[in-house]
C-alpha cells in the first residue's frame, strides 16, 4: 500500500504536538522502514544520502520531508560528523522546494524534542509551502 499524500481532513496541529508528547526516541521508525523500501512512498527524490517523499498529514499545501537515510535520532544527537550530511539535506530541500513550484518562499523546519514538536525520532526537514505561513509559528 502506498501512503497517501493528503488527507480528506484539515491538518490539525494538536494532534502532532499531542504526538510529539508521547513519542518516544529508540527502536526502529517509520522512516527507517521508508529508507529500506519496506514501506512504499512516492518519493520526490533520493539519492545515496537521503530521500523526500510528501508528509501524510500536511500542514501546508506542499509539505515534503527530507529524510537522510543514516538514522540520526533527533538533531540536537547529531555529530560534527554529521555536518556534510545535514548540509546535504538543506541542498536536497531547496531542490525539492524549486521542483514543487514553490517560487514565492517556503519554510524549512526541524523539530527537536517534545517541547520542539518532533514525533518521529529520526531527524528530518519539514519544508511547507504553497500559502503564506504565518509567524510566529506554533
Amino acid at each position: 500500500a502506498v501512503l497517501p499524500t493528503t488527507l480528506n481532513r484539515k491538518p490539525n496541529m494538536a494532534d502532532e504536538t499531542a504526538k510529539a508528547q508521547v513519542a518516544q526516541p529508540g527502536g526502529d521508525t517509520i522512516f527507517g522502514k521508508i529508507v529500506r523500501k519496506e514501506i512504499p512512498v512516492n518519493l520526490v527524490y533520493e539519492d545515496d544520502l537521503c530521500v523526500a517523499f510528501p508528509d501524510i498529514a500536511p500542514q501546508a499545501p506542499t509539505h515534503i520531508l527530507v529524510v537522510p537515510k543514516k538514522p540520526i535520532v533527533q538533531l540536537s544527537q547529531a555529530e560534527d560528523s554529521d555536518a556534510a550530511l545535514l548540509g546535504h539535506m538543506l541542498i536536497v530541500a531547496k531542490k525539492c522546494a524549486r521542483d514543487a513550484g514553490l517560487t514565492k518562499g517556503y519554510r524549512i523546519v526541524i523539530n527537536d524534542g517534545p517541547d520542539g514538536g518532533q514525533s518521529v525520532y529520526h531527524v528530518h526537514i519539514h519544508i511547507l509551502g504553497g500559502r503564506i505561513l504565518g509567524w510566529p509559528p506554533g
